[in-house]
C-alpha cells in the first residue's frame, strides 16, 4: 500500500504508515516488556543504593538546584577545558532531549488523544510543520555530536579515554568498559540514523510536498531516488527497516539502567548534591575506624553518584599520581567502586553450605597502594564535569586502613612524632622558634603581649633549614613594613591537616585542641601564616569546628599584596628576569587565593609567564595528603615535583619558579637536583623576591 498526498489532504503523517495490524500490536507488546524491564532494573538499582547508610548530605541543596540545572542545560562543565568534547556532548544532549520530547508528543497525540479525544489531536497543520523541522534538527545535531565522539574515540584516541589493563584490581575489566562505551555510542547512532532513513523511505514512497520541512529526510529521500530506489521499493523496505529501528530503540531503553548511559539521570543528582565548596574533610562515620571498611559504609547518595561517571578521563589526566606512574587513577577508582557495587550489593549470595564474607573495601576492592598514592591535591574533584567527589572516598578508606594498622613504618613514625613532639620532623618543641635568634630584632611572644598579627609559622617553615631561610626573610620583610606581629613560640603545634588526610582523625583532633588552647591564651586581631596547609586548617577546619570564626586568617601573599599597594613597602630595586608562579594546592584550589600572589609579582615589576597548568588547573608538587612523609612506590616514572619543574623550565626566558609554600620550596629544590635543572631554574619563595625588591635597610614610616 502506498499512501499518496492529494490536494486537500491534512498536513500530517501516519504514525505506523503501512504496517500491518499484527506488527503494530507486537510493537506495543515489546514496548511494554521493555518498559517493565527498565523499571525492574531501576528498582534493583535503587535497592542497591538503599543498602548504603543514610546521610543528610545526600539530600539535594535546593537553593543550588537552579545552578545545577543551568550547568546541565548549558553543558558548561563539559565545555570547560575541552571545547571539542564539550560541543559534541552539547549536540548529543540537546539532540537527545529534542527527540525525547518529540517521541512524547507523538505518544500523547497518537496513543492517548487519538483514541479518546480525537478532536484534541494536534499533530497536524502548522504545528506538525514546526514539529517536523525541530525533530529533524534535533536528530541532525545528535548524529553530528555522535560522529564527533566516534572520531574522537576511533581516530584521535586521547589518553584520558584509554582504560588500560591492570593486574592489581579484580573489579575492573577494561575490555568490558570499552565494549560498553562503544555499545552506547552505536545504539544512539543506530537510533538516530535509523529514524532518518525510515523518514526518507516514507517520503520517497508518498512524496508529500509539505515534507520539505523534514529537511534531512527530504534530502535522503532525494538521494534514494537518485540511487534507483522506487516509491514501491521504498514502501516495501519501510516495514523491514521499521522493525530494525524499533528493536534498536527498545535495546537502547533496556541498556540505559544497566550501563554508563545511566549517567543521563545520575548526573543530575550528582550536581544537585555537590557541595558549594569542595575540599572539606568528610565527617567520620559510625564504623570501627570512622571510615569506609565495606561498600555498605558508603552513603546511599555516594553509591548513586558512582554511576554518574561518564568516563571522560579528565580526572585521570589531571591527577599527579596517574601522570607520574603511581598506581592511583581517580577514574579507575570510581569505575572499580562502581563495578564492585554492582556485583556485591545489596549483599553477597553465598553458595549453599558456605558463608561469604564481604571483601574489605580498602585493600581488597581498592588496593591500598592506590589510596596512599593520593596527594589530596583536589584536582580530580575540580575538573569533574558531573561533580563527583573522589577525594572524600579516598580519605574515608584511608581512615579504615589506619584503624586496622595497615600503614607503613615511615607513616607510623611520623604520626608518633606529631603525637610526641607536636611536629612531623621529630624535633623538640623548644627548637620550633630557634630561628628568631638569627634576627637583629625581637619577635614578640603573642602569649605575653598583644599583637595585630599572630604569625602561625608551621612545621617545615620552623624546622627545615631550607624553609627557615624563607621564614627569616618573611620576618625581616614584616619588620621592615612595621607590621605588629608575634608568634606562639613552643606552644605552636602541627595543625594536623596532613595527619587528618592520612586518616588519623583522633590525632588531628588532639592537635587542633592544643592549637586552639594556645590561640586562646594569645592576644591578636588577625592570624597570618606562610604555610598553605596551616592556612587551610585555620580557615576551614578549626573555625567551623570550634568557634574560631570571625578571626581573619590571611596568607602571607595577601598581607604582602596589601603592604605593597598601601605603600608600607616601597620598591627600591624592581626585579629583573622573567618568573613563573606555582599555585599551591591548599592555597589555590582549596583556598581560592589566586590573585594576591600575582598582585605581589606585578608590584615587584616581575614579568610573569604562566605555566600551561595554572590557577585551578595548577599541577601538584606531590607533597600533600601526607605524601611528603611516604616512600615512593616501585615503577614510578616521574615524581610530580619533577614534572612541574620541567614545565617551568620549558617556559622561554623564565629563570625563577616562584612558590608560596614551604613544602613546595623543599619539593621543587629537590626536584631540580634529580632533573639536573639547577643551572637552568631557581626556586624562590615570593617573600624572598619582596625582600630583594625593597632593599635590606627599608623601614616603614607608617
Amino acid at each position: 500500500m502506498i499512501w499518496a498526498a492529494e490536494a486537500g489532504d491534512p498536513v500530517s503523517r501516519p504514525v505506523f504508515y503501512s504496517l500491518p495490524l499484527w506488527l503494530t500490536i507486537t510493537f506495543y507488546v515489546v514496548a511494554v516488556a521493555t518498559l517493565v524491564w527498565f523499571f525492574y532494573a531501576v528498582a534493583r538499582k535503587i535497592r542497591r543504593y538503599r543498602s548504603g547508610r543514610q546521610d543528610p548530605a545526600d539530600r539535594p541543596a535546593w537553593r543550588r538546584l537552579p545552578g545545577a540545572l543551568l550547568g546541565v542545560f548549558t553543558n558548561r562543565n563539559v565545555l570547560r577545558d575541552n571545547w571539542y568534547a564539550g560541543l559534541a556532548h552539547l549536540a548529543v544532549f540537546w539532540g537527545f532531549v529534542g527527540l525525547f520530547v518529540a517521541t512524547i508528543l507523538v505518544l500523547v497525540d497518537n496513543d492517548i488523544l487519538h483514541p479518546l479525544l480525537p478532536s484534541w489531536t494536534f499533530m497536524k497543520g502548522d504545528f506538525y510543520l514546526v514539529f517536523s523541522w525541530l525533530a529533524d534538527f534535533s536528530g541532525a545535531i545528535l548524529v553530528v555530536g555522535l560522529a564527533m565522539f566516534v572520531f574522537r574515540r576511533a581516530v584521535l584516541r586521547p589518553r584520558q579515554l584509554r582504560v588500560e589493563e591492570r593486574d592489581d584490581v579484580a573489579f575492573l575489566k577494561p575490555r568490558v568498559v570499552r565494549w560498553e562505551d562503544w555499545a552506547f555510542l552505536v545504539l544512539l547512532l543506530t537510533a538516530g540514523l535509523g529514524g532518518f532513513f525510515l523518514e526518507a523511505l516514507r517520503i520517497r514512497a508518498t512524496n508529500p510536498s509539505f515534507e520539505g520541512v523534514s529537511f534531512v529526510g527530504w534530502l535522503l529521500s532525494g538521494w534514494l531516488g537518485d540511487t534507483g530506489v522506487t516509491a514501491s521499493g521504498a514502501d516495501t523496505t519501510f516495514g523491514y527497516l521499521w522493525v530494525f529501528h524499533a528493536l534498536s530503540a527498545m535495546a537502547l531503553i533496556a541498556f540505559i539502567p544497566t550501563s554508563k548511559a545511566w549517567h543521563m539521570l545520575a548526573g543530575w543528582y550528582s550536581l544537585a548534591v555537590k557541595p558549594a565548596r569542595i575540599g572539606d574533610m568528610p565527617p567520620a562515620v559510625p564504623t570501627a575506624g570512622g571510615g569506609y571498611g565495606r561498600l555498605e559504609d558508603l552513603s546511599r547518595g555516594e553509591l548513586a553518584i558512582l554511576e554518574a561517571c561518564i568516563r571522560c578521563g579528565r580526572c585521570h589526566v589531571e591527577c599527579p599520581a596517574a601522570e607520574g606512574g603511581f598506581p592511583l587513577s581517580p577514574r579507575d577508582l570510581i569505575l572499580a567502586l562502581q563495578v564492585s557495587a554492582r556485583r556485591l550489593l545489596p549483599g553477597l549470595r553465598p553458595a549453599p553450605g558456605t558463608t561469604a564474607t564481604a571483601p574489605a573495601l580498602a585493600g581488597e576492592v581498592i588496593p591500598a597502594s592506590w589510596l596512599w598514592s593520593c596527594t589530596s591535591c583536589l584536582a580530580c574533584d575540580e575538573v569533574c564535569p558531573l561533580g563527583i567527589q573522589h577525594l572524600p572516598l579516598i580519605l574515608q578508606m584511608r581512615r579504615d586502613l589506619v584503624a586496622r594498622g595497615e600503614v607503613s613504618d615511615r607513616i607510623q613514625d611520623t604520626l608518633t612524632n606529631v603525637m610526641r613532639y607536636g611536629n612531623s620532623l621529630g624535633q623538640s618543641p623548644r627548637n620550633r622558634a630557634r630561628w628568631v635568634k638569627e634576627l637583629p630584632f625581637e619577635v614578640k611572644d603573642a602569649r605575653k603581649e598583644p599583637v595585630e598579627y599572630l604569625w602561625f609559622v608551621g612545621d617545615y617553615a620552623s624546622f627545615d633549614p631550607r624553609a627557615q631561610a624563607v621564614t627569616l626573610a618573611a620576618a625581616r620583610v614584616f619588620h621592615a613594613a612595621g607590621l605588629d606581629f608575634g608568634i606562639l613560640y613552643e606552644a605552636e603545634q602541627n595543625t594536623g591537616t596532613d595527619v587528618r588526610r592520612i586518616g588519623e582523625e583522633g590525632l588531628f583532633e588532639m592537635q587542633r585542641d592544643k592549637n586552639l588552647q594556645a590561640l586562646a591564651k594569645a592576644q591578636f586581631r588577625k592570624i597570618l601564616t606562610t604555610d598553605p596547609h596551616s592556612y587551610h586548617a585555620l580557615t576551614r577546619e578549626y573555625g567551623s569546628l570550634n568557634g574560631n570564626g570571625g578571626v581573619p586568617v590571611l596568607h602571607h601573599t595577601e598581607v604582602l599584596a596589601g603592604l605593597l599597594e598601601s605603600g608600607r613597602l616601597c620598591i627600591v630595586a624592581p626585579l629583573r628576569g622573567d618568573v613563573t608562579y606555582h599555585d599551591p594546592c591548599y592555597l589555590g584550589r582549596y583556598g581560592r587565593v589566586f590573585d594576591a600572589p600575582r598582585r605581589v609579582l606585578t608590584a615587584l615589576g616581575a614579568p610573569l609567564h604562566e605555566m600551561p597548568r595554572n590557577r585551578e588547573r595548577a599541577f601538584c608538587c606531590g607533597a600533600g595528603g601526607g605524601r611528603i612523609w611516604m616512600e615512593d612506590v616501585p615503577g614510578v616514572k616521574e615524581r610530580p615535583a619533577e614534572s612541574r619543574v620541567r614545565e617551568a623550565a620549558g617556559l622561554k626566558g623564565v629563570g625563577t619558579l616562584v612558590v608560596a609554600c614551604p613544602k613546595d620550596l623543599v619539593m621543587f629544590r629537590d626536584a631540580l637536583k634529580t632533573t639536573g635543572l639547577e643551572e637552568v631554574l631557581a626556586v624562590r619563595d615570593i617573600v624572598e623576591l619582596v625582600e630583594d625588591a625593597i632593599g635590606a635597610t627599608q623601614r616603614s614610616e607608617a
